[in-house]
């Protein structure tokens, strides 16, 4: 299965709060990582995203 496009929205500021980018919620961790995840890695990010909004 073919990997998700990345949930990137170019709004990249991390909220010092949460410790999440103001766009896509990831943390800088996440960021770093999103290249190196397989496909079903970054799903479930992207799942995980969906729940921090």
């Amino acid at each position: 299965m073919a990997a998700p496009p990345s949930p990137c929205t170019r709004v990249c500021r991390i909220e010092s709060r949460t410790g999440w980018c103001l766009g896509c919620r990831r943390t800088l961790a996440e960021i770093a990582d999103w290249a190196m995840m397989t496909p079903a890695q970054q799903r479930a990010l992207l799942a995980d995203l969906a729940r921090r909004r």
